[in-house]
């Protein structure tokens, strides 16, 4: 579609949130609702995105300016004044294609969508065409008044009369149940046109996009709607429960699709997964389960588009949770990770983490590794079979191949000013409730006897010891006692 751009409207404060950050700044499942739109735009194929920012605008700005046009609405004058702005931006300029209109708050939109309302209008040669929705309760919404309301024989016309908000509309009005969705199609010089002779004579004395129908339909154009076969996907996000409502939807139409590709959930409804994440077949996922972010879960996996098609997962099985949160993690094949909490972290083939570990930025756990219960690993690499198997701090360490590491130790990596570097050699054994003070280096099949400081290097095939001497006084308690 080289002929369609897209501006998505993303100025709103959003005060019904109450929250310091703008509107489109929240996030479902990891990503904020402007970006779920934007992308959505994208993969529809349109040959421009152009986000319109106002409120906050410093917060909103870098969500999206890798990833398509802006431009600023420095008054939030209404929804038509948005347009405006974004048609007088350099993105804008000269562009007489056709044109789709976003709410930066509706992050269900789908790209399929997107793609029919360009089609629709292509098809009946039409000025603009209007998303609708029929909803049970329409309270809050714009009604879609068709040609023809109110003649005497009922009968419904396919053109779009006008669009009449809440506030403003009649009891009559009122009434009706096809609303508006807000996601709109224009011929770019016919919206030029329109926009120009729009007014404030409203009850919010703002520019309403929607007044556009009834200009072009005055200007004797064809001015139609495409009712959405799932109004779930219009849902806009105006307070926390509706937050909720659509991460929900999106939640269900995520885990609908892994499950598909042959992911286990043993209750879905307790399984988060942010829509970049890959999982591979024969992987389960237990109850209290999050994945956000650049998650690779199986080393042979295909990203899960944001259209949710199926057939997109590939071999390989791991065990994830229960009560785990991943974050931009890789896990190889083979791998359990139960009760952890990850960010930036990589598990290799065969890798165990859990119950209850902490991997943090840089915790590389090489092929067949353990991390074990209430330990925490930071910047670290643990070698091809080695063990930190409980109750341990690693960090800014390099373990060899075959390390055990004895409940209670830890590396003191920081000095109060600098962190420095520990590393141990291959099928070395580092004793329980030892400190490895860094900088330091212990070689291979070297023996830690458990308690000890070590502080200075200790050479390949030695035992060190750094202990005080254990002295024993006889009959002491019972003297003590007395």
């Amino acid at each position: 579609m080289s002929d369609v751009a897209a501006i998505v409207l993303a100025a709103g404060a959003g005060t019904r949130l109450k929250s310091k950050k703008p509107k489109v700044a929240h996030e479902m499942l990891g990503k904020p609702l402007v970006n779920w739109v934007v992308d959505a735009a994208k993969e529809a194929g349109v040959s421009k995105v152009v986000a319109v920012v106002g409120h906050e605008a410093g917060q909103v700005l870098p969500l999206v300016q890798d990833a398509c046009e802006t431009a600023e609405q420095p008054e939030r004058l209404g929804t038509a004044h948005a347009v405006q702005c974004a048609l007088a931006s350099e993105a804008m300029s000269g562009f007489d294609g056709a044109v789709v209109i976003l709410s930066g708050d509706c992050p269900l939109i789908t790209p399929g969508t997107i793609r029919s309302l360009v089609e629709a209008r292509d098809a009946a040669d039409a000025a603009a065409v209007v998303l609708t929705m029929r909803l049970d309760d329409p309270f809050g919404y714009g009604r879609i008044v068709r040609e023809g309301f109110g003649a005497a024989d009922g009968a419904e016309a396919s053109s779009v009369a006008r669009i009449v908000e809440q506030k403003d509309a009649t009891p009559e009005e009122a009434g009706i149940c096809e609303c508006n969705s807000g996601f709109y199609c224009f011929d770019a010089a016919s919206l030029r046109s329109a926009l120009s002779r729009i007014g404030t004579d409203n009850a919010q004395g703002e520019y309403y996009l929607t007044d556009a129908m009834a200009v072009l339909r005055g200007d004797g154009k064809t001015t139609i709607a495409l009712e959405s076969d799932d109004p779930s996907e219009c849902l806009g996000v105006n307070s926390r429960k509706q937050l909720a409502e659509a991460t929900r939807v999106k939640q269900a139409q995520i885990n609908d699709a892994l499950m598909d590709g042959g992911v286990t959930m043993v209750a879905p409804e307790l399984v988060w997964c942010g829509p970049d994440v890959r999982i591979a077949r024969d992987v389960t996922l237990y109850p209290n389960v999050t994945l956000v972010g650049d998650v690779e879960v199986g080393e042979d996996t295909t990203l899960l588009p944001s259209t949710m098609l199926k057939d997109t997962h590939v071999g390989t099985g791991c065990t994830v949770g229960p009560n785990t949160r991943l974050y931009d993690t890789r896990v190889g094949d083979g791998c359990t990770v139960d009760e952890t909490v990850a960010h930036e972290a990589v598990l290799e083939d065969g890798a165990t983490a859990g119950p209850r570990a902490y991997l943090r930025p840089g915790a590389h756990l090489c092929e067949g590794a353990k991390a074990g219960t209430h330990v925490e690993i930071k910047k670290s690499v643990i070698g091809k079979g080695s063990k930190v198997p409980h109750l341990s701090y690693i960090g800014d360490t390099r373990l060899g191949e075959g390390v055990n590491v004895g409940a209670g130790s830890i590396t003191c990596n920081y000095d109060g000013r600098n962190k420095h570097r520990t590393v141990v050699g291959d099928n070395t054994f580092i004793g329980s409730d030892t400190m490895m003070v860094a900088p330091v280096e212990i070689g291979s099949n070297v023996v830690v006897g458990a308690g000890s400081v070590i502080t200075k290097d200790v050479p390949d095939n030695a035992l060190a010891v750094a202990r005080s001497r254990e002295k024993i006084y006889d009959e002491w308690s019972l003297e003590h006692k007395k």
